[in-house]
């Protein structure tokens, strides 16, 4: 038999399975029982047209840990960019692109898929793009938290305001 690193008391604790508990015990608690549940809005101007973003704790703009749902459209370039600490990016659906590095090559770089995982350190320069689907996922992180493009010209926000 193999020991797990964690003992299923350790477990059961984290997870609240030891006796009831009061409201006040779960200040702070989200649960969102499905992808349905998740409420989206569009995406911030420094993000491609079509992204849309659902805030499901926490607030990137501020100090603490938050959790984001992205989608993002087919045929979506994210241009390379850094973020200013730590990022998680967990694939819901769908699929997407994902390279390191201060310039875009689409010849180089991994497809992640419906349950792929990136952990990227802070200012780690990458890029994302769809091709034929669009893809859903989840974002994990402890904010300020914001995107820095590597050439400010690709920041989408720069046309906010123009015909589109």
């Amino acid at each position: 038999m193999t020991r797990s690193w964690i003992s299923a008391a350790a477990a059961l604790a984290m997870l609240g399975g030891f006796g009831p508990a009061s409201a006040a015990d779960h200040a702070g608690l989200v649960v969102v029982p499905d992808g349905a549940s998740a409420t989206y809005e569009p995406g911030p101007p420094n993000l491609p047209r079509g992204t849309q973003i659902s805030r499901i704790a926490g607030d990137p703009s501020k100090p603490g840990a938050f959790v984001l749902r992205v989608k993002v459209p087919a045929n979506t370039v994210i241009a390379p960019h850094t973020h200013s600490k730590p990022e998680t990016l967990t694939i819901l659906s769908g699929s997407i692109h994902h390279a390191h590095g201060r310039t875009l090559d689409k010849t180089k770089g991994s497809v992640l898929k419906a349950g792929g995982f990136v952990y990227l350190p802070e200012d780690m320069p990458h890029s994302l793009w769809t091709t034929d689907e669009p893809v859903e996922l989840q974002v994990n992180g402890s904010g300020p938290f914001g995107l820095n493009y590597i050439n400010p010209a690709d920041d989408p926000s720069r046309d906010a305001g123009k015909p589109g």
